[in-house]
């Protein structure tokens, strides 16, 4: 990288609000989330030289594009601002981070708005899962079933079966460990569910099917949310932490980025690894990538990881190719206990998608926010002691488009 890009501060809304039920749309949504960064960014508005949203499919869901424009209508400062909106399925709020990296590392702009947000409790389930069915190959996969994502994510499941074998308690250790967590986080929208003595298992009424293997807790949530990162350059960060009596290297910062793109189909990604240990090899580069242009030689010199659990085979996924395992030993982290929140290697510390909740197009930008609260330490209850750099892994679709930071402080 050319030069660090810092994180002033941000905001995220509380996932377990129904932002319909209370008679308010998706621009309430954005405004609030805004108005929260700049505060806690302790900026102006006026400052943010530039804007980018992620969203998916707010087309969709609230019959709105355009995201863009919603800056200036919330602040007049803002009316003129140079904005941009990245979709990438689950992965469009780190397209939106990488936007606005580039434009501070080009030297275009210093300060920048990063806001990923997405609607999606106005909908009934059905009518959910189909509009999100938009991010597989429509008409070529995913057609003999009631909801395309547990049904792909099953398939994804049984090839890990086919080639390491793969046990679904393990799968449902992640459920558990990611609700726990969810439980000391205030803003995760199940932090005050509660399960019956054996939800965690494979009895059909506690944890119904949805699709093949995938179980009703392997799923990650159907979320309404936003969340907001603020964003600049070493010479603001800097005069920013000097306004404040601060130190540059308090202030959190983006270390090192990996992107990776594979073609839409997942039987085509699948049989371009087959024979291989590693079933997204992309996926796996992703993390690599990120870990190098860090300066790091490995995962274990990372505090804990922020990953992409939309089921609990994602994050198994993630164990493994992150390196953390040898490939198709994911279960031994599990087994371990390296991954809860006093483990050695803390995952999901937020409650992931699972716990926290899975507003598509906030979710990368949700993990960035999260991880520059560890490693400020403002993470309060779900904090991860001694953090210093996290790592984030993004993805969309069936790891189509994968994203990942570095986030920490220092240098």
């Amino acid at each position: 990288m050319t030069g660090n890009v810092y994180i002033l501060g941000g905001s995220q809304t509380d996932f377990s609000r129904n932002w319909a039920r209370e008679g308010l749309e998706v621009f309430d949504m954005f405004a609030e989330t805004l108005n929260d960064a700049i505060a806690d960014a302790r900026i102006e508005p006026a400052q943010i030289e530039v804007g980018h949203v992620g969203n998916f499919v707010a087309d969709l869901f609230a019959g709105q594009g355009l995201l863009g424009g919603f800056f200036g209508q919330v602040y007049p400062e803002l009316s003129m601002l140079p904005t941009s909106r990245h979709e990438a399925a689950c992965a469009s709020g780190s397209m939106a981070i990488f936007g606005a990296m580039r434009d501070i590392e080009a030297g275009h702009y210093e300060t920048a708005c990063v806001l990923g947000l997405e609607l999606m409790r106005n909908v009934n389930g059905k009518t959910g899962a189909e509009y999100l069915g938009a991010a597989t190959w429509r008409g070529h996969e995913a057609l003999v079933c009631d909801y395309p994502w547990p049904h792909m994510f099953d398939l994804i499941t049984r090839e890990y079966d086919d080639r390491h074998g793969i046990s679904d308690d393990h799968l449902v250790k992640i459920a558990e460990i990611n609700f726990a967590n969810a439980k000391r986080n205030g803003m995760a929208q199940t932090r005050d569910w509660h399960f019956a003595a054996g939800s965690f298992s494979d009895d059909d009424a506690l944890n119904p099917i949805i699709e093949g293997r995938v179980r009703k807790l392997d799923c990650g949530q159907i979320t309404d949310g936003a969340a907001c990162i603020i964003l600049a350059s070493e010479r603001v960060a800097k005069a920013h932490a000097t306004k404040l009596g601060r130190r540059l290297a308090d202030i959190p910062c983006i270390k090192g980025w990996g992107h990776r793109s594979a073609p839409i189909s997942l039987d085509t990604k699948l049989a371009q690894s087959r024979g291989q240990d590693i079933i997204f090899p992309h996926a796996a580069q992703t993390m690599t990538d990120a870990l190098n242009r860090a300066g790091l030689r490995s995962v274990n010199e990372v505090d804990g990881l922020e990953t992409h659990d939309c089921f609990t085979v994602t994050e198994y996924m993630a164990i493994d190719h992150s390196g953390l395992t040898a490939p198709g030993q994911s279960w031994k982290a599990i087994e371990e206990g390296r991954i809860t929140l006093d483990g050695d290697f803390p995952i999901n510390a937020s409650g992931g998608l699972i716990g926290l909740g899975h507003p598509v197009g906030a979710t990368g930008v949700r993990m960035a926010l999260d991880c520059a609260r560890q490693v400020s330490r403002r993470a309060g209850d779900y904090q991860i002691r001694d953090a210093e750099n996290l790592l984030t892994f993004n993805m969309g679709g069936s790891t189509t488009t994968c994203a990942s930071l570095v986030v920490g402080v220092g240098t």
